[in-house]
């Protein structure tokens, strides 16, 4: 629904100049600003992520005595290199996105595989009662869906082809086949992998990822021995640092088309658009992504609280507000139905969630 809403808008360059096609300036701006805040937070995430996970691998290989993380200025460095990658063109973004994530696939079929042999039913433990069963489903969610329904990646993903394509409808199949081949490879996959590292990974080594604010695979470099443990670290560095790198990535790309629909939205509003330096616009959104990136790692910023909180935001943008459009647009009733209040009912379920994960 989310990409069927942006898709079908007639000018489509970022996420509030959509909504200012539907609903006006006004409108823009205030649900542009919405899909920012969820893109700052996931800046947080994936900055911090992927500066404490790259430092937790240097000291557990022994190339580092300490953490570099423990430094405010491995992290500046490392998030400049990463926006200036992100800063290339989408093109160059996407082929090396491309070599990244197919490796991601096959590391993470693999390790899947290589964990059958440490499988522990213990490691699951009992089953709780079905009232909290269902809370903790519902406190999951938004962890779930991040997991295989990257929703930051699909707004530049749409405006990339519709750039591309001179038919809306053309662009619209061509974004629609390309989510939905994606979303069942990723079902699949991290599905059996997530089945595959839960029997292999017991409680307290959960609860050691969740205090060193680092992830599941950065931990399991440090526990895991054995036959073949070896092999398992280093596919899981592998593994980490793909996915954490091409997330940063998407998320930057989101980010910048964000802050890009804002900052001109408002300089619309004080002179004429041909008057706007968008090379400037850009340098300046750039800067400010590092700095933005930077304040998350110095402040150690907690990634699973930072999911949590993001997870109204994530709602309303990916499913109550293209709701609202298909029901407030006549261009956009055609896509009525069952699967709408599916739609709904997710959104609102992912609304609820951070107030339950922290009762």
């Amino acid at each position: 629904m989310f990409i069927n809403t942006l898709a079908e808008s007639p000018e489509c360059k970022d996420y509030p100049s959509v909504i200012s096609g539907y609903l006006g300036k006004n409108w823009g701006i205030l649900l542009g600003a919405l899909y920012f805040v969820m893109l700052v937070i996931w800046m947080f995430v994936y900055s911090t992520a992927i500066t404490n996970d790259s430092a937790s691998y240097l000291h557990t290989f022994g190339v580092t005595e300490g953490l570099l993380s423990d430094s405010p200025f491995y992290g500046l460095v490392l998030i400049c290199i990463l926006v200036a990658i992100s800063s290339r063109g989408e093109k160059l973004l996407f082929k090396i996105s491309t070599g990244m994530v197919l490796t991601k696939l096959l590391v993470v079929a693999a390790l899947g595989v290589s964990m059958v042999g440490m499988w522990h039913l213990y490691n699951v433990g009992s089953l709780p009662p079905l009232g909290l069963l269902v809370k903790n489903a519902i406190i999951t969610l938004p962890f779930t869906l991040t997991s295989i329904l990257f929703i930051q990646t699909l707004s530049p993903m749409v405006i990339s082809y519709r750039s591309r394509e001179k038919s809306i409808e053309v662009a619209r199949h061509k974004v629609l086949r390309a989510m939905n081949i994606a979303f069942g490879i990723l079902f699949v996959t991290v599905f059996f992998y997530a089945v595959s590292f839960t029997l292999a990974m017991g409680h307290d080594e959960a609860v050691k990822a969740y205090e060193q604010n680092i992830s599941a695979l950065a931990i399991a470099a440090q526990f895991i021995s054995g036959d073949g443990a070896a092999w398992v670290k280093v596919v899981s560095v592998i593994l980490n640092i793909f996915a954490v790198m091409t997330a940063f990535f998407s998320v930057y790309l989101g980010f910048r088309e964000a802050t890009q629909g804002i900052v001109m939205n408002i300089l619309r509003r004080k002179m004429p658009a041909e008057k706007i330096n968008e090379n400037l616009v850009q340098r300046g959104i750039m800067i400010f992504a590092i700095l933005l990136a930077w304040s998350a790692i110095v402040l150690n910023a907690p990634v699973l609280s930072f999911t949590s909180i993001c997870s109204p935001i994530f709602g309303m943008v990916g499913c109550l507000i293209p709701a609202w459009l298909v029901y407030k647009v006549p261009a956009l009733h055609k896509y009525k139905g069952m699967s709408l209040y599916l739609i709904i009912v997710t959104g609102l379920l992912l609304c609820v969630s951070p107030f339950l994960a922290f009762s």
